[in-house]
């Protein structure tokens, strides 16, 4: 698949401050790509390298085949920005500012009022358009913002906390949106985001920034599989098993814990996902009446805070 962006150990200093070391990366094309980590780790400096705002002090990289160093004006033209502060006209109604946004990118009066009505519609603003911003909340001044981004039909988006400052509803719409301009219209999207259970929603790849650099990087399964690579399976159960049934099952191969002895419930952890039919058998067998087997898999959350955990005991 096509990438859209190629980073090759770039780096970016200032006053003799490292802010980016070594980012290796790589987008692929209708890829939602996130980029994870505390403030001050490095993702909006890496969005500013990217649409050439800012120049890298070392490596390489390509954006959309252009390089950000020398064709950053480009790279803009070509691409979409949602900033977390959003960049707005305040005095101005919704529609002047997508009016004026949009002559700013050379789109005729028919793009944008086609386009504006499309995405004003899309994130619930059509019945404020005519209202000026100064009015609006923090979270819609978010969504009009993500429709300007949008308005010239870009085909790359960086996307820093879209979502900041919206209600659940309307953050759902974005993520909807962010979802159905990767997948169906085949757009890259990099987003920065501190809300990692709507990063697990909507991305296809992770990368966990800090200090400057990706400490981890893979798809969901590609994490789990790194931080923890042992199946938890919750199984439930009719009624208590025998009591010596815990002990027996906890002996058997692939069977790495078992918590829960004594109850209803036991919560174990496995070495693979094939473990579950042969202990399932043994428990049918031995007089356990199994009512579910759930495995759980480690939420983005969880794969995170695991991940800075296994940082901090390397400093140690």
């Amino acid at each position: 698949m096509l990438d859209v962006i190629t980073c090759q150990d770039l780096a970016f200093s200032y006053d003799g401050f490292q802010a980016l070391r070594g980012m290796t990366f790589s987008v692929q094309k209708g890829q939602v790509f996130a980029l994870l980590g505390p403030n001050g780790a490095g993702k909006t400096t890496t969005i500013r390298v990217l649409n050439g705002l800012l120049r890298s002090s070392a490596g390489q990289c390509s954006v959309l085949g252009l390089n950000p160093g020398n064709q950053g004006a480009e790279i803009r033209r070509r691409t979409g920005v949602l900033t977390e502060t959003p960049a707005l006209y305040e005095r101005l109604t919704a529609w002047q500012n997508l009016r004026f946004f949009g002559a700013l990118s050379e789109m005729d009066a028919a793009q944008i009022e086609e386009r504006g009505k499309f995405y004003l519609h899309a994130l619930d603003l059509d019945g404020w358009a005519d209202q000026r911003v100064e009015t609006y909340s923090k979270g819609m001044k978010q969504r009009l913002a993500l429709a300007r981004a949008l308005l010239h039909d870009p085909e790359l988006l960086f996307l820093d906390e879209p979502t900041s400052g919206m209600d659940p509803f309307a953050a759902r719409q974005v993520e909807e949106l962010i979802y159905r301009i990767s997948k169906d219209e085949g757009r890259s999207v990099i987003l920065c985001t501190h809300r990692l259970f709507e990063a697990e929603k909507v991305c296809d790849y992770v990368a966990v920034m800090k200090q400057g650099s990706i400490t981890a990087a893979g798809t969901l399964s590609e994490l789990r599989q790194q931080v923890t690579p042992e199946i938890r399976v919750r199984f439930e159960f009719q009624q208590v098993p025998a009591s010596d049934l815990a002990a027996q099952a906890g002996g058997l191969p692939g069977v790495q814990s078992l918590e829960g002895a004594g109850s209803a419930v036991w919560n174990l952890r496995l070495e693979t996902i094939e473990t579950v039919p042969p202990l399932v058998a043994f428990l049918t067998a031995n007089g356990a009446a199994v009512l579910s087997v759930i495995p759980h898999r480690a939420t983005l959350e969880e794969i995170y805070l695991k991940l800075q955990d296994q940082e901090e005991q390397v400093k140690l």
